[in-house]
């Protein structure tokens, strides 16, 4: 059946759908984050390619990012460019003191201190970062990294729920048209006494190639029968 066909198919994992629930706790995440280091800026950034999007920000006066906030990723300089690039930890001190990082994006914004970690799906391919910013000089503590690692690999394992619900919510949606389509074809299907077409649900009448098709997996190639092939074409071997 064509439903069952397609109940393995691999879903695209990049569109997966954070839902409210989530983002609330997500938010806090951030929030913490950002009070617990005594920084300005606390992110979840998301990878939409080719952008790079504010995906959750935490709340405070001095915080330049706003949720929504998008920019091209790739060649743009970006802290969070290179932490998907390499996808590995980046820790930027004091950009305005490092010749690879005083020309980067981030310091229009006075944000001259980095500490960030990639964030993975459950396939290994990139959902984006979760970074700390700060406008002063910071090397950020061996415990704030630890920190951060923790409240990545949680959302890490909220991403691993959300894909395997949605995949589960697919599959049952999946299983019951598998079963509707079942007792379609099982059913008692009114059919023409002289023409042989058969009527639908909905009253109309199809033919039954059309009808099975439509209703099925199955396809036609058609071919002779030895009655047909003796009564129209008599003489010929067509079998």
């Amino acid at each position: 059946m064509k439903q069952m066909a397609q109940l393995h198919q691999e879903k695209d994992i990049s569109q997966i759908d954070v839902s409210d629930a989530k983002l609330t706790a997500w938010q806090e995440i951030v929030d913490t984050m950002a009070e617990i280091i005594g920084i300005p800026a606390g992110l979840i950034m998301r990878l939409n390619d080719p952008d790079i999007e504010v995906f959750v920000s935490s709340k405070g006066q001095d915080n330049p990012y706003h949720p929504g906030d998008k920019e091209k990723v790739w060649g743009s300089g970006l802290y969070c460019e290179t932490v998907i690039k390499t996808r590995d930890r980046l820790l930027v001190p004091n950009a305005l003191a490092d010749e690879n990082w005083k020309n980067n994006p981030d310091i229009k914004l006075h944000m001259i201190s980095y500490l960030g970690f990639p964030i993975f799906l459950p396939d290994g391919s990139s959902f984006g970062t979760i970074c700390v910013l700060d406008n002063h000089e910071n090397a950020y503590t061996d415990k704030y990294e630890k920190l951060l690692r923790k409240f990545r690999d949680l959302i890490q394992a909220d991403l691993e729920i959300i894909y395997m619900n949605d995949m589960l919510q697919d599959e049952n949606k999946q299983l019951t048209d598998y079963i509707s389509e079942i007792k379609t074809l099982r059913g008692i299907l009114p059919i023409c006494m002289h023409c042989k077409k058969i009527r639908d649900d909905k009253g109309y009448w199809n033919q039954v190639e059309a009808y099975i098709q439509k209703n099925s997996e199955a396809s036609f190639s058609h071919g002779i029968c030895k009655e047909c092939a003796e009564k129209y074409y008599p003489g010929m071997d067509l079998l």
